[in-house]
């Protein structure tokens, strides 16, 4: 999935592919719950280790985003990085709750907007 969005040529652009990635999974999100996010609370249930692997998959896509936002020059891309999965997990799992895939979708929508924001202020950041 990361290296798909390595086709935009900026990071602003990724980020937002990266948001849009689940704002066209909103109809699957809404029926079943994100498939990632699904995947971690059910492994976090079992022994073994499982929930540690789980959460490397997320750590990549968060390490990923931080790497963007460092490009955009952000000095606190860490915490950009969170703010925007949490942003997207929280979408997906309302999207769930209510069978309502407007609700990622509007959300996508809010957060391409954070990204523009955050693009356009990195100089002074």
């Amino acid at each position: 999935m990361i290296q798909g969005f390595g086709r935009h040529r900026s990071p602003q652009a990724r980020l937002k592919a990266l948001v849009q990635n689940w704002s066209d999974m909103g109809d699957l999100v809404a029926q079943h719950g994100c498939p990632m996010g699904t995947l971690c609370a059910e492994l976090d249930k079992l022994d073994g280790g499982r929930d540690r692997e789980a959460a490397a998959v997320l750590a990549l896509i968060i390490d990923w985003a931080e790497s963007q936002f460092r490009q955009l020059g952000r000095s606190d891309a860490r915490d950009l990085a969170v703010a925007l999965f949490a942003g997207i997990q929280g979408a997906a799992l309302l999207a769930n709750t209510f069978r309502d895939p407007t609700i990622l979708n509007r959300q996508g929508r809010h957060l391409e907007r954070w990204i523009d924001t955050l693009a356009g202020d990195s100089a002074t950041s």
